[in-house]
């Protein structure tokens, strides 16, 4: 009889290799006075106590690489991105002192203007820096910064409806605010008659708007030709 028990119970199975851990740690990029920003944390354990680092955590057991990169996004930031996209992995061992590490980074981009912070979770405080005067980072993070960074910028000078995540307003912007938008991203100086082409050749989804007595369909009270406003087309393409 025990016999018997024995075989029909399902046997135990131990990995004969390593397991390593898998985090997500997210770049998260926005515009301010016309400058890109980068969203850090200020760690509140260690390692690295009192450093900037990027948001980010280890992978739950049940959960996806990009469920895991939102929900660490809003635990430690109380932010939710318009594009969160997979962009480079980490892997060198030794990159975490705590253990065998690896990272997916991502790459999010939420719109311009203001955004409220939430600092909260293993985070003791969250703000915007300037990509160009930014503090030491923990860890690797310089490293997945300047990654993520190079790939946000090639994807968008290759899709230029990426802008779109970065507009205050979707419902009320100028070709030239997208034209700003899109130097500042990639660091590459456009021609503004060569970036409206791109545009049009594109068929980006946009539309002028017209004049409906709530909002106008043109800049008003400046020195220059005033612009036209634009809207985005949803479900356009």
């Amino acid at each position: 009889m025990n016999k018997r028990r024995r075989a029909s119970a399902s046997p135990s199975f131990c990995y004969t290799y390593p397991r390593p851990a898998v985090a997500t740690d997210i770049a998260v990029f926005t515009l301010r006075d016309g400058a890109p920003h980068v969203l850090l944390i200020k760690r509140g354990g260690g390692p690295f106590a009192g450093s900037w680092a990027l948001p980010g955590g280890f992978l739950a057991e049940a959960e996806t690489l990009d469920e895991c990169a939102k929900r660490e996004l809003a635990e430690e930031t109380g932010l939710t991105a318009t594009v969160l996209e997979q962009c480079a992995i980490f892997s060198a061992p030794g990159r975490d002192p705590r253990g065998r590490v690896i990272s997916v980074a991502y790459g999010a981009l939420v719109p311009s203007g203001t955004v409220s912070l939430r600092a909260a979770t293993d985070a003791a405080d969250a703000a915007w820096f300037p990509l160009d005067v930014l503090p030491p980072l923990a860890f690797d993070h310089a490293e997945i910064l300047g990654s993520v960074r190079a790939h946000v910028a090639a994807r968008v000078e290759q899709d230029l409806t990426l802008l779109f995540a970065f507009l205050a307003d979707p419902e009320h912007f100028t070709l030239r605010e997208l034209h700003l938008i899109y130097e500042a991203v990639t660091g590459k100086s456009y021609d503004r008659a060569n970036f409206r082409r791109r545009i049009r050749q594109d068929s980006l989804p946009i539309t002028p708007l017209g004049e409906t007595g709530v909002r106008t369909a043109h800049e008003s009270g400046v020195r220059h030709r005033p612009a036209q406003y634009y809207r985005i087309v949803e479900g356009a393409g």
